[in-house]
This record gives C-alpha cells, sequence and structure tokens, in this order.
C-alpha cells in the first residue's frame, strides 16, 4: 500500500488534510503525481507545480511543501504540504 498525505497550513495551523491510498502496481512517481492529482481534487485545489525545490526536498525527505510560487492562482493559505507516509516493497 501506498499512502500520500496532503495537508493544507494556515498561520502555523493545519485548515484540512487528506491522505490519497493506491495499492495499484506502478512506479513511485507515477503513485505520486496521480496521488497529488488526487489529493489536489479532494481539496478543491489546482495541483501545483513541482520546482526544483520541491523536487530536491521530496528525494531527500519523501515530503515537500508546496508555496504560492507552485500554484498558477492564488491560495488562500501558506503552502500545501505532501509526505509520503507508507510505501510499497515494490514498484
Amino acid at each position: 500500500m501506498f499512502r500520500l498525505w496532503l495537508k493544507i497550513w494556515k498561520d502555523n495551523r493545519l485548515v484540512e488534510d487528506t491522505v490519497v491510498e493506491n495499492d495499484e502496481r506502478d512506479t513511485r512517481t507515477h503513485k505520486v503525481l496521480s496521488g497529488l492529482e488526487e489529493g489536489c481534487r479532494r481539496l478543491d485545489l489546482a495541483v501545483p507545480i513541482w520546482l526544483d525545490s520541491s523536487i530536491r526536498d521530496f528525494k531527500r525527505h519523501a515530503a515537500c511543501r508546496f508555496t504560492k510560487d507552485a500554484f498558477i492562482e492564488d491560495i488562500d493559505f501558506d503552502y500545501l504540504e505532501v509526505r509520503v507516509i507508507e510505501e510499497d516493497m515494490y514498484y
């Protein structure tokens, strides 16, 4: 089971969150990207753009923050945090 946790933060408070699960046999990258899309749909957000800093942080920590720079439209929160909370033993 692969699980991705998306959290919206505003003023150092958790405003809203969702967990996306994926048990399909697919690559980690595809699971992350499809999980981000599904989570943003549930949270009623546009999917953010992966900046170089986001990619670097995600590779290093299996988590990253998407600030207003990563969104095309204006956001009314500080950042969207994305974190892998469970990974498959296979891809």
